[in-house]
């Protein structure tokens, strides 16, 4: 059962949608996802229970805001601003994407209002191309301006296969913590003390657990792996994201299945901690 953002509690967690792919370079499509995500995530297929014994049936125990509407050509700016909006409500806001470009607007928000946050990065791309095909706001590009930006004070990135070499100089010079998919399981380095912010892009997954996305990468995580990760994570949980979900390639609905499984497993851990 969910409730209005106005007439919710301080520290409920929230669901934005946030429809918008125009900075994805290869594929469109991700900017459907938020609707679809939440069919999935109230599907009679399942039961309002989280695997850590939360009732998100129960009310009070998250709210909705729909998602957001852009009306005007400043699409980052509305995102930030409705993320901010929430921010001030003291809800934990956890939004729908829409490609991962938009994790820098929602960032950017959270960094005025929650200092030393921490982002576990969980995704087949490190995402910190200075700039893609003459595109600084790509979303191939959001931790390297989040970075440059001071927005973040870490950067844990989870399930890495296909970093390049300018990339690694990235990291190296913005001190990111990258670990790859060959080097996991990595649930020791989830004990993190908070404020933390997951960003959760689809492609983590190996694309025979998500198919419904842009960019498939073989060689990812488990949605257990993923689950595992997600559990194991120890401090408090301010925001999140999830990411890259692209309807128009995902024939059998099994990655909006997955994906409002991640919804609903964050969502928990939210209100446990």
């Amino acid at each position: 059962m969910t409730l209005l953002p106005d007439a919710a509690k301080p520290g409920t967690p929230v669901i934005l949608g946030v429809p918008f792919d125009a900075n994805s370079s290869w594929l469109r499509g991700a900017a459907g996802a938020p609707p679809i995500i939440r069919v999935a995530f109230n599907s009679d297929s399942s039961n309002s229970w989280t695997e850590t014994g939360v009732d998100l049936g129960a009310a009070g125990t998250y709210c909705d805001a729909g998602d957001l509407k852009f009306t005007f050509d400043e699409p980052f700016a509305a995102i930030e601003g409705k993320v901010g909006e929430l921010l001030d409500q003291g809800l934990r806001p956890v939004c729908l994407g829409g490609d991962h470009s938009i994790t820098l607007p929602i960032i950017r928000a959270f960094g005025k209002h929650i200092p030393g946050l921490t982002i576990l990065h969980f995704d087949a791309h490190p995402d910190l191309y200075d700039e893609l095909e003459g595109n600084r706001l790509s979303h191939a590009c959001p931790f390297a301006r989040i970075m440059e930006e001071g927005a973040a004070k870490r950067l844990i990135q989870i399930g890495i296969r296909t970093m390049t070499g300018h990339q690694q100089e990235q990291a190296r010079k913005f001190g990111v913590e990258v670990i790859e998919m060959r080097r996991l399981p990595a649930l020791d380095r989830m004990k993190i003390d908070g404020p933390i912010y997951i960003s959760f892009d689809m492609d983590a997954l190996d694309p025979a657990f998500a198919p419904g996305i842009s960019h498939r990468e073989p060689g990812g995580m488990s949605v257990r792996e993923a689950i595992s990760h997600l559990h194991a994570i120890t401090g408090k949980i301010a925001g999140a994201d999830i990411v890259e979900f692209n309807p128009a390639q995902d024939s059998t609905q099994i990655t909006a299945t997955v994906a409002a499984k991640l919804l609903k497993e964050i969502v928990g851990k939210m209100v446990l901690n």
